[in-house]
């Protein structure tokens, strides 16, 4: 049985979204929305729910390997391909204190949600409201009913502090979100 810990006021990061069984002893074929799908195999907790703010339910991870462009993964709880089958189109979570810590340098992209942003130029450009991820992850930044996709790029963000982030952004990109 699934741990289900509803009550918890988490932030959880997307990892993937579960294509289908794998087997017949309820190995599950995800399609992962990371950077680095190896590291499912670090994660010993792993959390299900088909929206983000639905509540979400706890698995323990067993293992996990890549195979190709998708992670093959074992549950503690999912032991045969009819478990496997009602998770199907699931997201795929990790909870953000599960994380390792970011190294010297770095961050995780959900940390810059809620901080404020303004460009090189002093433009108050609003909030971080969101992150889109695609092919390439998208901040939403919002101010007033006006809103601005900005690239997630490490080569526009010029400063960063506790509750602000400075962008350096080519000229155009602004424009572009008029």
């Amino acid at each position: 049985m699934p741990l289900n810990d509803p009550g918890r006021s988490q932030t959880f990061i997307l990892l993937g979204t579960v294509l289908k069984p794998h087997g017949i002893r309820g190995e599950l074929k995800v399609r992962p929305c990371t950077e680095t799908p190896d590291n499912f195999c670090r994660y010993r907790r792993v959390y299900f729910a088909a929206k983000e703010e639905q509540p979400k339910v706890e698995y323990a991870n067993v293992q996990a390997r890549v195979n190709g462009n998708s992670v093959i993964l074992r549950l503690q709880e999912c032991t045969d391909r009819d478990q496997a089958e009602r998770l199907v189109g699931q997201h795929v979570w990790l909870a953000s204190c599960d994380l390792p810590p970011a190294g010297s340098g770095e961050f995780y992209l959900h940390s810059l949600i809620g901080k404020q942003v303004r460009t090189t130029a002093g433009q108050r450009l609003g909030t971080v409201r969101g992150l889109l991820s695609s092919a390439q992850d998208v901040l939403v930044i919002g101010d007033g009913d006006h809103e601005y996709l900005v690239p997630a790029l490490r080569k526009f963000i010029a400063a960063m502090e506790e509750t602000e982030i400075v962008l350096d952004l080519p000229a155009g990109l602004l424009e572009i979100n008029r």
